[in-house]
């Protein structure tokens, strides 16, 4: 029960729609309702997963007070357990007597297709019942998607209402519904100019957080990834939101969305040009960026590595070579992946002497040799192995005969 209230208390279709999450329950990592509760050493409760994730990164610190911890040991708070099950109990009971059947559902979205209602705000709260029935359940979410007519009314309003709270409201529902993998969802490539209006003129962060979830499942095909291209100005929004961000979950979105753009080699010329990879690299010189961002920034700038542009943008940065090698240890496996990805693509396998030279120069030779004695994943150790073999060692280095096969070293 506590996670079916938990899914559907933080949907992305809006607290107003649900039940508020008292913040008490909350984590103070992933702001999510807690499943179970831990306590520091500090005395601040975290949930399990989301504290095991930041001490498993190499963190010794409490996360919501920066304090060193004494012992990385945590208590399990299971007071603040039963009162959010006690919570969980009644706020389902308040959730179940407001969702509509499946009948009542496919109702309410004929009555909205046929335009049965004199008044917006009537429109407005069926929405909101629709809203609500998808939110129930991932069942109901795939009975929506099948549901004949309601992709077709979500681009409707989406594009066409004049009522701007009843259009943002359809954005947020196609963004919590749909994937990249419903066939249903193609038809959502028609909302891309609106997507551009909301990006750029929204002063809702939740309305453009959700512009930018669409786009990201639109990018999913490849014919919409092509029909994406040739908006510019909608790639031109996104690269400036990537420093305009003031919300870490609409920064998260975009980075996503950018990352799927990327794959297409058309928008990923296009984005360096717009002047992504030195955005990127100035996030990374943040201290107050997140694990999850950092794994996002990276993957990016990975994505756009495997270009001739990409690659020269970030071998000629003055800050991104030196800030990737930060990033290289001590964040966690999937940031180390793509860092050390990066570095592999620019200075091995394209020999770009520059970024051979700013890795000598910022200690980057022990860095490597830092990643071969953690416990990597095979692929990354290979690559990692052959970054070491490109630098030229001489008898008087630590490093002159290193065996890249050894499977641990003491390089001090």
């Amino acid at each position: 029960m506590l996670e079916k209230v938990r899914k559907r208390a933080m949907s992305s279709f809006g607290e107003d729609l649900c039940v508020t999450v008292p913040s008490l329950f909350r984590c103070p990592i992933s702001l999510d309702l807690m499943k179970s509760p831990v306590s520091l050493s500090t005395g601040v409760t975290y949930d399990r997963s989301s504290i095991q994730k930041w001490l498993d990164g190499g963190h010794n610190t409490c996360p919501a007070t920066m304090q060193v911890l004494n012992s990385r040991d945590f208590v399990p708070n299971h007071t603040l357990h039963r009162l959010i099950q006690i919570w969980s109990e009644s706020a389902n009971e308040v959730l179940s007597a407001s969702v509509p059947s499946k009948d009542q559902a496919r109702e309410l979205i004929a009555e909205m297709r046929r335009g049965s209602d004199s008044a917006s705000a009537t429109a407005t709260e069926k929405l909101e019942q629709v809203a609500r029935f998808g939110a129930e359940s991932d069942e109901n979410r795939r009975y929506l998607i099948r549901l004949d007519g309601f992709a077709a009314l979500l681009v409707d309003l989406i594009c066409n209402n004049a009522d701007r709270d009843l259009a943002e409201q359809a954005l947020k529902i196609a963004a919590a519904t749909f994937s990249g993998e419903d066939s249903e969802a193609r038809k959502l490539k028609d909302c891309v100019p609106s997507l551009l209006t909301f990006l750029q003129t929204s002063s809702s962060s939740d309305a453009k957080i959700a512009a930018a979830q669409v786009l990201e499942i639109i990018a999913s095909d490849a014919e919409s990834k092509t029909q994406i291209s040739e908006h510019e100005s909608l790639q031109t929004q996104l690269v400036k939101l990537v420093d305009q961000a003031t919300d870490s979950t609409l920064l998260e979105a975009v980075l996503a969305c950018l990352a799927s753009l990327s794959l297409a080699k058309r928008v990923r010329v296009k984005l360096v040009r717009l002047g992504l990879v030195a955005k990127l690299a100035n996030l990374l010189t943040s201290e107050k960026i997140s694990v999850a961002t950092t794994e996002r920034v990276l993957k990016l700038m990975e994505t756009v590595s495997s270009c001739e542009e990409g690659r020269r943008e970030i071998c000629e940065h003055p800050n991104c070579i030196p800030w990737i090698l930060t990033k290289t240890m001590k964040v966690s496996t999937a940031a180390t992946e793509h860092a050390v990805t990066i570095l592999w693509s620019v200075c091995y396998l394209f020999r770009d002497q520059e970024a051979q030279e700013a890795v000598e120069r910022n200690n980057g030779l022990t860095k490597i040799l830092l990643v071969l004695q953690s416990n990597c994943a095979a692929g990354v150790r290979q690559m990692a192995g052959d970054l070491l073999k490109i630098f030229r060692v001489n008898s008087k280095s630590c490093l002159w005969s290193y065996d890249t096969k050894t499977s641990h070293i003491m390089p001090f």
